[in-house]
């Protein structure tokens, strides 16, 4: 077994002669980024930042991104192609930071959404680091997306570039450490044998699985802070935490959309960021996916209390962190066995939805005079799964948003519209 390298830092400065030469992908870059392209999955990720006030000049925006981003290793990197039939891809120092060809213009009429899921399906172009951000006007306001290949960035990395471009103060530099540090058998037992658990199939697909087109559309509902809180106080057993509120609202939503019935097995992917303590700036895909059971009970307080019952049994980061050190351990050598490990994410039978939760972790953020008002996390479908939920915190408040294809983009529209309707029912 080859451990995969350790991955750059956020911080990182380091001068040219110190940064990394050409290695292999860690192995869970290397699985996303041979998920290119299947069918008409784009394995582009982004979170989209919605300001209210003047949008900046680009040459200013395009300065800033130089100061700001500029040293950080990670932004430089670029595929390598893997030579020899199972060869490993590679990772390897791209050509010199241009923030014009990373921030490039982006005219267009179209509203905001509409021109979100443009990008959202638009593959970024080989040769380069595969990442971009977009400066799109929205009437008298403004919004950036930041959009990268899953195979560089994942969505806690996307939110921690954002917040260090708002000036928000930087989380202490992480030690460059990796997922598979240290045995798995400093983990609890419990832990390892569920982290296995979580890779064999155990789902109800929906109604809506089948093939995704090429299309994308995005919805999105705003949250207000004083509604995520009363749903936050609704259960007299204690506060219950916004990633339970969430995916409890998601289950609620479905059930009010007919796509449940009464049966049991419709499970959330949940993605888990497994960054230690002293790692919160390190940049690159931290995370493991664990699954959560959506009830399909009536009452939205009952189905709250039971997401948020599990969600404290089920200890979600010592799971995580043990699946991602089986995953780490993975022979660096494609084949039958490292197919069937990646492919659990893809299959309706092992996830019915994914539903993903992020927050800023920060109070008010702004880009000059504009005011950061919400944000959306927008993350790849996957083959057959064409719809996944979101909800993203920022200064207390949510927004709730669903990416879908072209073909689901009503059942988008309407997801979301419920998410917030059910997280609105929770006090009673």
């Amino acid at each position: 077994m080859t451990p995969h390298p350790s991955l750059p830092e956020l911080a990182s400065s380091a001068p040219a002669a110190e940064r990394p030469a050409p290695g292999p992908m860690p192995p869970l870059d290397a699985w996303l980024h041979r998920h290119q392209s299947s069918g008409a999955v784009c394995m582009t990720a982004g979170v989209l930042a919605r300001f209210e006030g003047p949008a900046p000049a680009l040459p200013h925006l395009r300065d800033l991104v130089l100061r700001t981003w500029g040293a950080h290793d990670r932004l430089r990197l670029t595929p390598a192609a893997a030579v020899g039939p199972g060869a490993w891809p590679q990772w390897a120092p791209g050509p010199v930071f241009d923030p014009g060809v990373h921030v490039p213009e982006s005219p267009s009429p179209a509203p905001l959404a509409a021109r979100t899921a443009q990008l959202l399906a638009h593959p970024l172009g080989a040769g380069r680091p595969p990442w971009q951000l977009h400066l799109l006007p929205d009437g008298d306001d403004f919004a950036l997306l930041l959009r990268a290949h899953h195979a560089l960035l994942d969505g806690v990395s996307l939110v921690a570039l954002l917040r260090s471009l708002l000036g928000a103060p930087a989380a202490r530099p992480g030690q460059r450490s990796r997922p598979d540090a240290g045995p798995a058998a400093a983990l609890p037992r419990l832990a390892r044998v569920r982290a296995l658990a979580d890779l064999l199939p155990r789902a109800r697909p929906l109604p809506f699985h089948g093939p995704v087109d090429a299309r994308r559309a995005v919805s999105w509902n705003r949250v207000p802070a004083a509604e995520l809180a009363a749903a936050r106080d609704a259960l007299p057993s204690g506060r219950a935490s916004a990633n339970a509120v969430f995916l409890a609202a998601a289950a609620g939503a479905l059930r009010a959309a007919g796509m449940t019935g009464r049966l049991p097995g419709i499970c959330a992917m949940v993605p888990v960021d497994v960054r230690g303590d002293d790692e919160a700036a390190v940049l690159g895909n931290r995370y493991a996916t664990v699954r959560v059971p959506l009830p399909t009970s009536a009452g939205a307080r009952r189905r709250l209390a039971a997401v948020d019952g599990f969600t404290r049994r089920a200890a979600l980061k010592q799971r995580a962190q043990a699946q991602a050190v089986f995953v780490a351990s993975r022979p660096l050598r494609y084949g039958p066995v490292t197919d069937a490990l990646g492919r659990y994410a893809d299959s309706p039978f092992h996830s019915s939805l994914l539903c993903s939760s992020l927050a800023t972790h920060a109070g008010p953020l702004a880009l000059g005079p504009a005011r950061l008002t919400d944000l959306s996390a927008l993350p790849p479908l996957s083959p057959g799964h064409p719809l996944a939920m979101t909800m993203a915190v920022h200064d207390a408040s949510a927004t709730v948003t669903v990416v879908t294809d072209h073909g689901h983009r009503d059942l988008g529209a309407r997801l979301a519209a419920l998410v917030r309707e059910e997280i609105r029912a929770f006090p009673g």
